[in-house]
């Protein structure tokens, strides 16, 4: 080995510290020559031409000279190791990045330098944004989003030559685990889909969606599910849940200890789960007037059945969404007393603030949806790719890094089962969905949308409406479904729980996670709210229950049609149905 080299720790030949003190004054130097030569000429007092803003501007100047000389630092650090850091108190968020976890990030110079020169880069594009003059706040937003999409692309922990795990792996197994992940990384390119967990882990019916019940109702756009009894006696207004046809309904019936659907059936409810059908070209026709339709239709079902007068529902999301306009169309057909009450999850009805996903309802989005529906229907491994980004730090970049780079096996997780269990979306209404609602807002103002010829109205819902958000929630933002409080006028309960659109919802009392969060003060807007609310422990499940019975404490025994099979509607398959299995 020659003088001038040293061997890092893969095993390579690297420049001596002597060589690369020189490159550092001749980096240096250019500095210096630009500034003096260059940009110090065109922004002095007496420049010849005009600044240029977002280039030769002062400030843009002050901000390249500190990202030089920051770079500069970090750069002097790593090639003197006999000279300790400055103190420097690292941001909470930056300690806590799960992507440098690895103890060589922080101890090793030269991984400690990528680490930090990423962080300064990352910092410096983010406050170019910030610093544009002449962009409204939307298109600002739209550029951050773009710009940490990249920058979580770009992250050093992506690329197997700058992460130090994955180059000790690959010394280990000979690179073994680069040909393992490229065999996965071929497999997801096959099915066209990023696999985030071992998919033969999970069987509906055996581990997951298994609470016992029977399929007795079943039209072209849905099936009724109608689950067991467990308790001697029963809530006389039985409940059905609407979830999102985006997703699988099991989200409510994962592992036993899960399933807020078996949780609720062990409350002595009678339960009703719609679970909707995947699309494809012959629900080419399908709109948003056919799943109110639907809605409607279980409500009537289920109240002939079990002749009971009412029912309470459930609406996950955009079932949420529609169970909104089901009850303002019922209210204005006066039939409002066929629901109880109302309770929500997650759900949105005014999309003002609706979060990340306004940044997918742009004119090239919605011509890109329609570019790939040429039969009438989306299909949903588009829909989980949008979902992905949303999060792609933790749903692409990791996988990326643990199952195609470090070539680990996929673990299996019930939840990322789930979630990568796809559902196909009616085309039509999906892009009138994202065009009406998410861009023009259009279902907060009244009469600017019907369904079943009737005008939607949301100032006439006084259904008592139980109303849940996700303090963490980056697909329905807390705060926009708070505003669903101003539109109706009936009475209404508002709980913040702790997590997200996924883990906020399911967190049964067993597993005494999170939190929530309720003020019965009469607020206005959210920051008050979250200003005088009292954090609970736990999960927020027995409050909802509870409030449930308030909305009636009549009960009757679990015998006859509340049995699935023993009414008037005949059993047509075992739960889970046919319809959640089909692809």
């Amino acid at each position: 080995m020659a003088e001038s080299e040293t061997t890092t720790p893969g095993g390579s030949a690297q420049p001596s510290l002597a060589d690369m003190q020189h490159w550092t004054w001749v980096l240096g130097r250019a500095q210096q020559m630009l500034l003096e030569q260059g940009i110090a000429t065109m922004t002095a007092s007496n420049v010849m031409f005009p600044a240029i803003p977002g280039l030769t501007d002062p400030a843009t100047v002050a901000r390249t000279q500190d990202f030089w000389t920051q770079s500069l630092t970090l750069w002097q650090r790593m090639l003197d190791p006999t000279t300790p850091p400055a103190p420097r108190a690292e941001a909470p968020d930056r300690a806590r990045d799960k992507r440098f976890k690895d103890s060589r990030w922080h101890d090793d110079p030269v991984f400690d330098f990528i680490r930090q020169s990423y962080f300064l880069v990352s910092d410096t594009m983010l406050a170019q944004i910030e610093a544009l003059d002449g962009v409204d706040d939307k298109q600002r937003e739209q550029m951050r989003f773009t710009a940490r999409g990249f920058l979580d692309a770009m992250s050093p922990t992506n690329f197997p030559a700058t992460n130090p795990e994955v180059i000790e792996k690959t010394i280990e197994t000979r690179g073994e685990n680069l040909l393992k992940g490229l065999q996965n990384m071929l497999a997801d390119l096959g099915k066209g889909q990023l696999t985030h967990t071992d998919q033969s882990a999970f069987e509906l019916g055996r581990n997951i969606a298994m609470t016992p019940g029977k399929v007795v109702h079943r039209t072209e756009l849905y099936e009724l599910i109608q689950y067991s009894p467990t308790t001697e006696n029963v809530l006389a207004t039985p409940l059905v849940i609407f979830p999102p046809w985006i997703n699988r309904f099991y989200i409510l019936d994962l592992s036993p200890e899960k399933s807020f659907i078996r949780w609720a059936v062990e409350q002595g409810i009678t339960v009703f789960m719609v679970s909707w059908r995947s699309a494809d070209a012959t629900m080419k026709h399908v709109v948003w007037d056919d799943y109110i339709g639907a809605q409607i239709d279980a409500i009537d079902t289920i109240r002939g059945a079990l002749d009971v007068p009412a029912v309470h529902t459930i609406g996950y999301c955009v079932a949420g969404t529609t169970l909104a306009a089901t009850l303002a169309i019922l209210a204005a057909r006066d039939e409002a007393d066929k629901v109880a009450s109302a309770t929500f999850f997650t759900a949105q009805v005014d999309f003002e603030k609706a979060g990340e996903l306004l940044h997918f309802v742009a004119d090239d989005q919605l011509a890109l949806i329609r570019s790939l529906t040429p039969d009438g229907f989306l299909d949903g491994r588009y829909m989980a790719a949008v979902f992905n980004q949303l999060r792609g730090r933790d749903l692409i970049w990791n996988y990326v890094t643990n199952n195609y780079l470090l070539g680990k096996d996929y673990a299996p997780f019930d939840l990322l089962h789930w979630n990568g269990d796809t559902t196909n979306l009616p085309a039509a209404w999906h892009i009138a969905y994202l065009t009406d609602l998410y861009r023009d807002n259009r279902l907060a103002k009244p009469g600017e949308m019907s369904a079943l010829g009737t005008p939607i109205d949301l100032s006439r819902v006084a259904t008592p409406a139980y109303i849940q958000a996700g303090r963490e929630d980056h697909i329905a933002p807390a705060e926009s479904v708070w505003a669903m409080m101003g539109h109706f006028v009936g009475p209404k309960r508002f709980v913040l729980a702790g997590s997200g659109h996924i883990a906020g919802v399911v967190n049964p009392p067993s597993a005494k996670k999170y939190q929530y969060w309720l003020n019965p003060a009469p607020v206005e807007r959210f920051e008050d709210f979250v200003a005088g609310a009292t954090e609970t422990k736990g999960s927020w499940w027995p409050d909802w229950n509870d409030w449930l019975r308030t909305q009636g404490q009549d009960h009757v025994p679990a015998t006859g049609p509340r049995v699935p099979g023993e009414g008037p509607l005949a059993p047509l398959d075992d739960a889970p149905g046919i319809y959640v299995k089909a692809r």
